[in-house]
């Protein structure tokens, strides 16, 4: 090639993409033989568009893409905030905005999209959320309006795609008063079928993001000074707003092209080839302005795969674009999504394997082929752990059976080390598993020379931890040391951060993440820290800047529902209780008109409560004597028991008053995951003991004490750890034990899985807890000895304190307006949450409201 020169027209992460990959094609020093030309029409250098919502967190943050090196080199021309203006395809000439006129040998048209905006009254007045600069003004406007008013700006997003939800989400960590106005049915309608679209709703909303369903903006209403007021919807509601932001999808920009005379598609978008070429032989598109069949793609995988074959044509090259990858998998106002392949199960034949958790906020499904082996397609809500095992798979017959990889479930996601060396790891970047292998064998050895020299997770980042599972797995089978980092913002593993966080004293997370980390933390590390502070220092859960550590359930101290109500579950150590205390259960019930549930562990579980009854309900059941039964938390669930010597004729011994003193010695006690126990009175096992993290069974001689079981897909028995214990003796075994797993597990670790990974498994444990083989028995019995003196429970704490109280409100400015979309069904004499098509029947969702169940529906339920 010689003296040839390619003008790129755009400036985003598909044009950076382009040219590091035709830098990294060059052989030769190429200043004399290739000059690449960049017009970017923004004044900044090319950023990551997928990460705008950092910006919004963090004004101050830096979203320049890397390698940022590329503008320096030699070849390569960036001219910053100059936009091309117009195309002469006959003279191969671009006229800037400059008035520069700049000749090609190649254009790549690398334009992007843009944010429409409705046609509509008022809507000049309105924002968008696509650029840096927009998102500046955006957060600008939100601070001044606050100051202005004095009080929460309500910012109205019209949009409950991806954008939009980044923006809600945005300005609601802003402080804003932010409202969603979607024209679908649930959000993400154009990714999520409607179950995980649902499910996503009832979270958002759950964070104070306010839901507009099925319509959109009609007009917007302008009070004094030309500013926006309220929201006039299609359906005729109203929406109050001081800022609107249009965030309702893309439009390409093709205006260049067609106004020179390029094919563009009907909906928009440069027609091109599998080569990325135009209906000009010199001309390319590539990224969202690009049309492959038909339809332009917004997302970042296919994009950089459009750049690679463009690089590569340009130098000669037969590369084709020819499979376009839509997976997503985002973090959108706190929440976990993600979907991948068939997601709505349109292949002939498709079944749908759907794990629904409303207890915990949770929708995962898989779509399978008609044989229920080869998987097609995934939806994640709540918990997209699995999407990273699974995505690789698409298209291959499955080891297990779907459900057993659906971790919503219990069960384990799949092992990086099990996929084949032909499985996409990161399709951002193309990098399958095989290539990761090569390169661990090639010498890198840690994350980040893994993430240099195979381009893995440095697009969006989301295929990162699978990566570091197969780096992991290849370290071990080769003899090596592997890292057990907790996360990317700590180097020290679970173990080691508790260990240091003992030894140093700290006390929160802005101690520990100076002491010990960098950054500002994730998910995975926040809630860590948040359980070993809690586990340590026994203080206040919320307290402190605590509360944003924590997860969900855990910030409104109790369980989320489908709904977007909680579930409130008193705690009934050993399951004994009071005629009473049965009565103050049921009055509460019919006074807040709750579902009332026996649970599988002796406890009744009152559902349908708003977050803003939670303190009313509470207040009664702590007068009465109950307190917070930590089943929203990472901690001790509850202990079982059977009836025992107390009444049983087979009982040996007090199984119930053995049960008490156990779940009132260990109430609240965080851990790495939740804990189960249970207390047998004989040999029979009614209590079910070896199914728990810690069983009790009675013997003529005293106790056997049994570690390690659980339910769920990976069940596992419980094995028999001592015998024939007297009562001191078998709570000190289970101090040590408890306290053990705690300080030693990994996060979100069962005890099963851990005794399995420790060296010497379950006889290295009776050790360590029986003969004190690390001398630790002391400080492990002393840990517990701490948590005992210091418990206070959750909600008396909570009703104590005014401040604390504030947390629980639906409406931040009315404290007193319960929320509004919750409706109820009467079946079976109690109230459970409508569904969907019960709603869709055109009864209005009034807080309160009951739809009675017709005898037709009830009929066909069941005979289905």
């Amino acid at each position: 090639m010689t003296s040839r020169n390619t003008l790129i027209v755009g400036g985003g992460p598909a044009a950076h993409r382009l040219v590091e990959a035709l830098l990294s094609r060059f052989a030769d020093e190429p200043a004399a033989a290739h000059r690449i030309t960049v017009l970017a029409e923004e004044p900044h250098l090319p950023y990551d568009r997928v990460q705008l919502s950092k910006r919004l967190a963090d004004g101050t943050a830096d979203l320049t893409l890397d390698p940022a090196s590329c503008w320096d080199h030699s070849a390569v021309s960036l001219r910053i905030g100059e936009a091309a203006v117009s195309v002469d395809r006959a003279a191969k000439t671009v006229t800037t905005s400059t008035g520069d006129v700049l000749g090609y040998d190649d254009l790549v048209l690398a334009t992007g999209s843009a944010a429409p905006v409705p046609e509509i009254p008022g809507a000049a007045t309105a924002r968008v959320y696509r650029t840096i600069d927009d998102v500046d003004a955006l957060v600008a406007e939100v601070a001044a309006l606050g100051d202005e008013l004095g009080r929460a700006p309500r910012v109205a997003v019209a949009g409950g795609g991806l954008l939009g939800l980044e923006a809600a989400g945005g300005v609601a960590a802003l402080g804003a008063d932010a409202v969603i106005i979607h024209s679908g049915g649930w959000l993400m309608s154009a990714q999520l079928d409607e179950g995980a679209g649902q499910a996503l709703g009832r979270l958002i909303a759950a964070r104070g993001v306010d839901l507009h369903l099925g319509t959109r903006p009609q007009k917007i209403l302008l009070g004094p000074e030309s500013r926006p007021v309220e929201v006039v919807c299609t359906d005729g509601r109203t929406v109050p707003a001081d800022i609107v932001v249009f965030a309702i999808g893309i439009r390409a920009r093709d205006e260049l092209a067609a106004a020179a005379g390029v094919e563009t598609a009907p909906r928009g978008g440069v027609i091109v080839d599998e080569a990325c070429r135009s209906s000009d032989p010199s001309i390319w598109a590539i990224g969202e302005v690009a049309a492959i069949e038909g339809r332009t793609i917004g997302l970042v995988a296919p994009a950089n795969a459009m750049a690679e074959t463009v690089a590569d044509r340009l130098l000669g090259g037969d590369a084709a674009f020819t499979t376009i990858d839509d997976a997503t998998k985002l973090k959108l106002s706190g929440v976990d999504v993600a979907s991948f392949g068939d997601a709505f199960a349109r292949e002939p034949g498709a079944l749908e394997i759907v794990y629904a958790d409303p207890a915990r906020g949770l929708y995962q499904k898989l779509v399978v082929s008609d044989d229920a082996r080869t998987l097609l397609g995934g939806v994640f809500v709540g918990d997209a752990t699995p999407y990273l095992g699974l995505r690789p798979l698409l298209g291959r017959v499955l080891d297990a059976e779907p459900a057993a990889y659906l971790s919503a479930a219990g069960a384990e996601p799949p092992s990086g080390g099990a996929l084949p060396d032909d499985a996409m790891v990161c399709s951002c970047n193309n990098v399958t598993a095989g290539t990761v292998r090569t390169a661990v064998g090639d010498g890198c050895h840690d994350l980040a020379e893994l993430k240099t020299c195979t381009r893995a997770g440095t697009q969006c980042g989301s295929c990162l931890p699978l990566v570091k599972k197969l780096l992991d797995a290849e370290l071990s089978a080769a003899g090596a040391t592997v890292s057990r980092a907790l996360c990317e913002h700590f180097e020290l593993s679970r173990q080691e951060l508790f260990e240091s966080v003992h030894v140093l004293g700290l006390t929160s997370w802005d101690e520990t993440i100076t002491r010990l980390g960098r950054g500002r933390g994730c998910d995975i590390c926040k809630p860590a820290v948040g359980s070993i502070l809690a586990t340590q220092h026994g203080q206040y859960l919320l307290d402190g800047g605590r509360g944003p550590l924590q997860d969900t359930n855990d910030r409104a101290l109790a369980n989320m529902q489908k709904d977007g109500t909680y579930s409130v579950v008193p705690r009934i150590p050993g399951g004994e209780i009071t005629p009473e205390k049965l009565g103050v259960i049921a009055r509460v019930a019919q006074d807040f008109g709750l579902y009332t549930k026996i649970t599988g562990g002796q406890r009744i579980d009152l559902f349908g409560a708003r977050l803003d009854q939670l303190p009313d309900i509470w207040r009664v059941l702590v007068d009465a004597g109950f307190e917070s039964g930590q089943a929203y938390g990472k901690a001790l669930r509850n202990v079982k028991s059977c009836v025992g010597s107390t009444w049983c004729r087979y009982g040996v011994q007090d199984s119930v008053g053995m049960a008490i003193a156990l779940e009132l010695r260990y109430r609240g006690l965080r851990s790495p995951h939740k804990l189960k126990f249970g207390v047998s009175g004989c040999a029979r096992e009614c209590a079910e003991a070896r199914g728990k993290d810690v069983g009790v069974i009675a013997t003529d001689q005293g106790w056997n004490l049994y570690v390690g079981g659980n339910g769920g897909f990976q069940p596992a028995h419980a094995q028999l750890l001592a015998s024939d214990l007297d009562d001191d003796t078998l709570v000190r075994y289970i101090d040590r034990y408890l306290m053990y797993y705690i300080r030693t597990a990994d996060r979100l670790q069962r005890t099963a899985r851990w005794i399995e990974d420790l060296d010497g498994g379950l006889d290295h444990v009776r050790d360590v807890v029986v003969h004190d083989s690390l001398g630790l028995a002391a400080e492990l019995e002393a840990a517990v000895a701490q948590h005992v003196d210091t418990y206070a429970d959750e909600w008396a704490a909570t009703l104590a304190d005014p401040e604390r109280l504030r947390r629980f409100r639906s409406f931040v400015n009315e404290p007193g307006l319960a929320d509004p979309s919750i409706a109820r069904v009467e079946e079976r004499g109690q109230l459970r949450p409508a569904k969907a098509e019960e709603r869709a029947a055109g009864v209005v969702p009034l807080a309160g409201t009951t739809i009675p169940v017709r005898a037709d529906a009830m009929s066909a339920r069941e005979s289905s």
